[in-house]
């Protein structure tokens, strides 16, 4: 039985003409502005911004803004709690220099931050930020941080750099400090590299190690999941995978997808895959160049191997979904 206290038509002309009898309404199939707000006897709630989707799960109708570059997420009538998953950028890997013998490390992800019904909006518009990626590097030249992803007042951290062989004047010998950090860098040059910690902005994990004086493999950036891999001791070593992004996160549809995998380090033996959610390869040589973080995942790019000084890679940007239930 049709019930009006239950219903809210749009605002545009209805194809049902000259009847009164509500009990056989035809409202226009334009989509309704009735969404959170509504379901809570709060009044309309509309908002607009991103890409706009709509899916069913176990029952339940969510609307899904997805923002996969920086834009303004705007309500316009009433409030509502809203579920949201902010991923930062993933770090950059840094090159490897045949040189010494020594690989870069891989980018860590970005961090990611999510709650369910956790941030009340109300009308207003609400600056998103989509971090970048950071850029992989040539050897000697430090790649970059991943940058952070901003929402709803919360900020994820970008990833950590991949670190560069111990040798190199370039700095940055370990892995650099992110939402999760990157790899330490070949330690050719006579002592050990660390991988970068996690910040703490965000779910994230430290970056893996080289911890031999004389490995020439870099370690993996962390993911989101897990902590990146440490280089392989010795020379002519494999690199340190990627540690595994999480899964089981929200998506534009009831699939759920994962996110932030870490890159892999740079490898003197065989090509190594990165953290599952986007992490980028590493490289082994010039036919098979490391490979870059997934775009919109927030996952480390992969480190360059010291064979004909192949370089690192960039991570993937970031990504911000806003999502709330609207039946």
């Amino acid at each position: 039985m049709f019930r009006q206290d239950r219903t809210n038509p749009s605002t545009a002309v209805s194809t049902w003409k000259a009847r009164k009898d509500l009990a056989k309404a035809n409202p226009s199939t334009a989509v309704s502005a009735w969404m959170n707000g509504g379901l809570a006897g709060g009044g309309p709630f509309n908002a607009y911004g991103g890409i706009i989707t709509q899916y069913t799960d176990s029952g339940t109708t969510y609307r899904v803004h997805t923002f996969r570059g920086s834009g303004t997420f705007t309500v316009t009538a009433g409030s509502a709690d809203v579920d949201y998953l902010i991923v930062a950028g993933g770090g950059g890997g840094c090159g490897g220099d045949n040189a010494t013998g020594a690989s870069g490390g891989g980018g860590g992800a970005g961090g990611v931050k999510t709650a369910a019904g956790a941030v009340a909006v109300t009308t207003n518009s609400y600056t998103i930020t989509v971090g970048a990626g950071g850029a992989g590097s040539a050897p000697d030249v430090v790649p970059t941080v991943g940058g952070d992803s901003v929402a709803l007042s919360l900020t994820s951290d970008g990833g950590g750099l991949g670190g560069g062989a111990s040798y190199s004047g370039s700095g940055n010998k370990d892995g650099g400090t992110g939402g999760s950090g990157g790899g330490g860098g070949g330690a050719s040059g006579g002592t050990t590299t660390s991988g970068g910690a996690a910040t703490g902005g965000g779910t994230g994990n430290a970056g893996g190690a080289q911890p031999n004086s004389s490995g020439m493999a870099g370690g993996g950036g962390g993911g989101a999941n897990a902590v990146g891999g440490a280089g392989a001791t010795g020379t002519y070593s494999a690199g340190g995978v990627g540690g595994a992004g999480q899964s089981g996160y929200y998506g534009i549809s009831a699939t759920t997808r994962t996110y932030a995998g870490g890159g892999a380090g740079g490898s003197w033996s065989g090509v190594i895959s990165g953290g599952a959610g986007g992490g980028g390869n590493s490289a082994l040589v010039t036919s098979t160049p490391s490979t870059g973080g997934v775009p919109n995942t927030g996952s480390g790019g992969g480190g360059g191997s010291s064979y004909a000084a192949t370089p690192g890679s960039a991570g993937g940007a970031g990504i911000v979904l806003i999502r709330y239930a609207v039946a």
